[in-house]
């Protein structure tokens, strides 16, 4: 089981999507988890989660910890596969509770309600494909399966 999920494709490309979309999450898990980036910390992120937007406080905790921890694996390509999919299911989720209804676009001009959901479907898509290719060549993934095998 182990084995498989550390397994990994030989390519570069893995590398650049799982640096990036661990770069972006960074600051915002840390929002999250540590209050970091004018962020709440965990107990108002829970608080926000489980109080305003009804989410059970274990999916809750769930979201805060993929994007905290999910984001630094990524870096690291480390579990790629587990932290990409918890980065594309709480994105996928923020999305729909908080942004669809806002239309596809980005608020780029400040004329609409909110942040549309364009940003979201990339960061969806960059997590799958990380969830197939594994971290790449370059990843702590590709180490540790190397001492297995």
């Amino acid at each position: 089981m182990i084995k498989k999920l550390l397994h990994t494709e030989n390519d570069a490309a893995a590398l650049v999507l799982r640096i990036m979309l661990g770069v972006v999450f960074f600051p915002h898990g840390m929002q999250k988890l540590l209050g970091w980036f004018g962020g709440y910390g965990f107990e108002g992120t829970m608080g926000f989660f489980t109080g305003k937007l009804g989410i059970p406080a274990a999916f809750a905790f769930l979201a805060i910890m993929a994007e905290g921890f999910g984001s630094l694996g990524l870096i690291a390509g480390l579990f790629t596969r587990v932290a990409a999919l918890g980065i594309s299911v709480t994105i996928a989720v923020a999305a729909y509770l908080m942004h669809i209804q806002n239309g596809f676009f980005m608020n780029w001009f400040g004329n609409q309600k909110g942040e549309g959901y364009e940003y979201h479907l990339l960061a969806i898509a960059i997590g799958v494909a990380l969830m197939i290719t594994g971290g790449g060549r370059w990843s702590v993934d590709k180490v540790i399966a190397a001492k297995i095998d």
